[in-house]
C-alpha cells in the first residue's frame, strides 16, 4: 500500500491561489471579517416628457401607477442584487426604502434608495439596483405613452460602515440629504 504524500502547508496555500485566483473572477473573501453596519443610499433620475408626467401626477397612466410599483420594484431590485451581479455576495437585508420625487422643471422623477443591513460587505450594489429597478419599471409603465424616455445619472450618493467609514459622493448632495448620515 502506498503512503500518502505529505503536503506542506505553505505549498497547499500556494496551490489554492494558483488554482482558485489566477486568471479568473472570483468574489472577495470575506470569510475573516467582521460583520459591521452597513448603508448606503442610490439615486438616478428619468425624463418622461410633458404628457408623461402629467398623466403620472394625475394617476391617470394606462398601465397604473408607476410610482406605486417602482416603489415595489426597487424592493425586489434590493433582494435579488446577488442573483443579477455574478461577483456580488447575498446579504441580508436589514431595511430598504425607496422615495420618488416628481419635478415638473423637467419632467423626471427621481428615485432614492437606501438599503443597510449588519453584514461583512457594504450595500451599495443593492441600492443602485434598487434604484434601476425603479426606474426601469417606470420607464416600462411609461413607454405605452412615449417611448422617448431617458434614465440618467444612476449613482451611489453616501455609503457607510466597514473599514473606510463614511464615504460622500465628492460630486456633492442635495441640499435636503446634508446632515442625514
Amino acid at each position: 500500500m502506498n503512503k500518502p504524500k505529505v503536503v506542506e502547508h505553505e505549498n497547499l496555500q500556494d496551490w489554492a491561489k494558483e488554482i482558485f485566483q489566477k486568471n479568473s473572477f472570483n468574489m472577495i473573501d470575506v470569510s475573516s471579517k467582521k460583520e459591521t453596519f452597513r448603508r448606503a443610499l442610490a439615486s438616478g433620475k428619468i425624463y418622461v416628457g410633458k404628457e408623461v408626467f402629467d398623466l403620472i401626477k394625475n394617476k391617470q397612466m394606462p398601465k397604473g401607477d408607476p410610482v406605486t410599483l417602482a416603489e415595489v420594484a426597487a424592493v425586489l431590485g434590493v433582494k435579488k442584487t446577488s442573483e443579477l451581479i455574478p461577483l456580488c455576495h447575498p446579504l441580508p437585508i436589514d431595511h430598504t426604502a425607496t422615495k420618488i420625487i416628481l419635478i415638473e422643471e423637467n419632467y423626471s422623477l427621481e428615485v432614492y434608495c437606501v438599503v443597510s443591513a449588519v453584514a461583512k460587505t457594504g450595500v451599495e450594489m443593492e441600492a443602485i439596483m434598487g434604484v434601476n429597478a425603479a426606474l426601469t419599471t417606470i420607464y416600462d409603465l411609461s413607454k405605452i405613452v412615449n417611448p422617448h424616455l431617458k434614465i440618467d445619472n444612476v449613482k451611489l450618493l453616501i455609503k457607510e460602515g466597514g473599514k473606510s467609514g463614511v464615504w460622500t459622493n465628492p460630486d456633492g448632495l442635495p441640499k435636503f440629504l446634508e446632515n442625514i448620515f
